[in-house]
């Protein structure tokens, strides 16, 4: 007799808190700001940039109470410059309004990524 497979657990969803309410909301449904590497803060909307996150509600006064007591600053450990808070002020607007938010500006140019090797495979095709 032959078993059935085991059936399928649903998938979890990473939690994430916002930084304004204190809320607790599923990641995809929180725009993030990342305190990146080098320093620069800047809005991240793919959830994907390396560095220092923290994460506000798209609606309502979370934006607000965010700036407004400091808790972007302590959450990300780094001064969050006046241009990041109206580019996060503009992709809450767009997320409220249920349109795809426009490309963030950064605070800081991010740098290219390069391979040492100039972009080539580590090996080598004359050695075969």
């Amino acid at each position: 007799m032959a078993k059935s497979p085991p059936p399928k657990r649903p998938k979890r969803q990473p939690v994430r808190t916002c930084s304004g309410c204190g809320g607790k909301r599923p990641k995809k449904e929180l725009i993030r700001v990342v305190r990146t590497p080098s320093g620069g803060v800047e809005v991240d909307l793919t959830g994907r940039r390396p560095g220092r996150g923290a994460y506000v509600c798209p609606g309502g006064d979370c934006l607000k109470l965010a700036v407004k007591g400091k808790r972007l600053e302590r959450s990300l450990e780094a001064p969050v410059p006046d241009e990041v808070v109206d580019a996060l002020a503009r992709a809450v607007a767009s997320a409220a309004s249920g349109e795809p938010p426009a490309p963030a500006r950064t605070a800081e140019p991010a740098a290219v990524a390069r391979r040492p090797s100039g972009g080539r495979s580590g090996r080598d095709p004359m050695k075969g």
